[in-house]
């Protein structure tokens, strides 16, 4: 399976005390499809997180408002298409999926539940793998962020880019990275 790591950038009206580095593993194969392993690097005892690692229990539905806690968000489109999907993993196993007609133009929630959510904690590292179910064609572009919430509430917003003014992930130019055709086995 072919991987590729990308930084994420703090957004500078948020800075983290607690997160040094946050990253995401993007990984794609016929075989095994799309897979995305987000990693936190710092004083991972102080961020909002579940104790323990491992198999997680994935929500049976979705939940609105993850992003109020820590959550990492991927967002899918095609391109040159005005349409995208947003998908959402908060590292206790709630998810959320929508699908958007245009910029933060809600077409419909979806039932797009990930096929597998693995996750691994230490006192310097947290790091939640996503499998999301889901095979994007080779071209596609992605958007990658995440909010990291501490125990005292404050929150960093991270992504690939950040256009000017307040954190907005749904913002065309956050869809940074294009994929490219997974590796043949």
């Amino acid at each position: 399976m072919d991987s590729i790591r990308k930084d994420l950038i703090c957004h500078p009206d948020t800075p983290a005390r607690a997160a040094r580095a946050v990253w995401v593993e993007v990984s794609l194969s016929f075989d095994e499809g799309f897979a995305l392993r987000f990693g936190i690097e710092g004083d991972v005892d102080a961020l909002a997180l579940p104790q323990g690692d491992g198999q997680l229990v994935i929500a049976d539905t979705a939940t609105d408002g993850l992003w109020q806690s820590t959550c990492f968000e991927a967002f899918l489109s095609e391109e040159g298409q005005p349409d995208y999907t947003e998908f959402n993993y908060a590292p206790d196993g709630r998810w959320a999926c929508y699908q958007f007609d245009d910029y933060r133009s809600l077409f419909k929630s979806d039932d797009l539940a990930p096929w597998d959510m693995t996750s691994e904690r230490g006192h310097a590292l947290y790091a939640l793998r996503v499998e999301p179910g889901i095979y994007p064609e080779r071209g596609s572009r992605l958007g990658l962020s995440a909010v990291v919430e501490e125990l005292d509430g404050t929150r960093s917003y991270w992504a690939l880019a950040h256009p000017p003014g307040k954190p907005d992930f749904h913002h065309p130019d956050c869809f940074r990275l294009t994929l490219g055709a997974p590796e043949r086995p």
